[in-house]
Parts: structure tokens; sequence; C-alpha cells
């Protein structure tokens, strides 16, 4: 659906109140929810005024309903968005960026191995760096993973970095905290949150890097499998270089001289 130019004065008005956008996108994550909006509550509190965005992917286990009975309790706080079928987490991570309100937002996986802790450091780091850094990046350390995912993870920075020379040694760090208004300039196609480094630096925006501790999930198991994103990620990889290698200069735009 193409976007309006211009947005309505309410929608603006919403926007300057809120700060902050946390986007969470989630499938079948029912046990990790309450506790995980919890600390999110905690960390940001110094960020008010925030808001929470879960994002179901299509859940088939009890996640709605433990988002409903959440939503209930913190009308004010929590927004709820649902895909009628899973379609993917970067799909789901736009779906709450087009529906935040914040000028900034934060996004983390919502199986609790990202730390909302961090997401003031990143807001922060961000804020330094001025208003041509578009996109701060969270890079897990103590990784606790299992070892052959951390040697497939390695590997797959390693390819990514030395074809795109993103600078970055860990793009699959779900916590990162990025304006809004550049999100929105990104091309948008399946796993696009995997390489938003390599993205944002294309359209002429600093990315600036922040070291975050990794933690076990709270519950569950991960809804990825080791090996079943190998070959699609190989191929998203020669279309982000594809895409960086057609890049041209943006225009400036400035205002023409009267006569």
């Amino acid at each position: 659906m193409i976007q309006p130019l211009q947005e309505s004065a309410n929608a603006m008005a919403d926007r300057e109140a809120i700060r902050l956008s946390v986007v969470v996108p989630v499938k079948n994550e029912a046990g990790n929810i309450a506790p995980l909006v919890a600390e999110i509550a905690a960390s940001c509190a110094a960020l008010s005024p925030f808001e929470i965005i879960y994002v179901d992917d299509g859940s088939t286990d009890a996640t709605p309903k433990a988002l409903a009975d959440l939503r209930a309790r913190h009308p004010g706080l929590l927004r709820v968005l649902r895909h009628r079928e899973s379609c993917g987490q970067s799909a789901a991570v736009r779906t709450g960026v087009l529906a935040a309100r914040g000028e900034l937002v934060a996004t983390l996986d919502g199986d609790g191995q990202n730390d909302p802790a961090f997401i003031p450091a990143l807001a922060a780091a961000l804020a330094a760096a001025g208003p041509r850094a578009g996109l701060a990046q969270g890079q897990r350390v103590g990784r606790k993973d299992g070892r052959l995912k951390m040697i497939q993870s390695r590997i797959a920075n390693g390819v990514r970095g030395r074809i795109l020379k993103d600078a970055t040694r860990d793009t699959g760090c779900g916590l990162k905290v990025f304006r809004r208004a550049v999100y929105l300039r990104l091309p948008y196609f399946d796993a696009l949150h995997r390489f938003m480094p390599a993205l944002v630096a294309r359209e002429g925006f600093a990315v600036v890097h922040a070291d975050v501790v990794d933690r076990p999930r709270f519950t569950g198991r991960s809804n990825y499998g080791l090996f079943d994103r190998l070959w699609v990620g190989i191929l998203d990889l020669a279309g982000v270089w594809w895409l960086i290698r057609r890049r041209r200069r943006v225009p400036e735009v400035v205002a023409a001289e009267t006569e």
C-alpha cells in the first residue's frame, strides 16, 4: 500500500509525544512475554515517554492470549499487532516500525536473549554520534548459543564483512536503536534486519556499535534451525552487494534562487 505523503495532525502529535518505540517481533514465545515486557519497562523508564509494540508473527501457541492479558494490564504502554500468518522476522519488524510513534525505534528478539538494559546505552551512543548517525548496532559478547551455531555465525559474519565492508562484527544481534525515518528509506526484503548496517551506510548515514552481553533464552526453543537459512542467506548477501554497487549519489535538494 502506498503511504500518504503527509501525516495527519493527530499522527504527528502522537509521534512528538513518544520519544522511543520498542519493537519486539515474536512467534510462539508465550512464556517469555511477561518477564521481557517487565524488563523493557524498567530499563526504558529514563527514556519516557516510550511505547512497547509486540508483533505476533502468526503464533500457534498461547502467545496471543499472553499478549492480550498483558495489554489489558498495561493499556497505555503495550500495543499488540498480529500477522494472520507467519511472514518472518523482518516482516514483523517492519510492521512494528510502520506503526511506531517514536522518532527512535529499538528492536530486540522476543526470547529473552537480548537484554533490554542495553537500550539506553545504544540510544545514548546514537545521540552522541549526531544527526547523521542512523543506527546504533548491538554486538553480542559472551554468546550463549551452541558451539555449531556460533561457528556458523562467525563464518557468516566474516564472509559478509569481507564482501559488504560494513565494519560490523555481529549484524545478527537483534538489539538495535535507529532513527525511524532512516529505516523507512531502506529497501525492504526478507532478512533486511540482518543487513541494516550496510544498508544504512548505503543511504549516507553513520553506524555506531556497542557491545551487549548475550544471555540464554528464558524458556522454549529457537524457531530457527542451524542450516535452514544458509542458501537463502547467500542469495540475500548477493542482493545486498548488488544494491550497494548500484548506489548513486543522493542529490542534495536546495531551494531555487528567486529572480
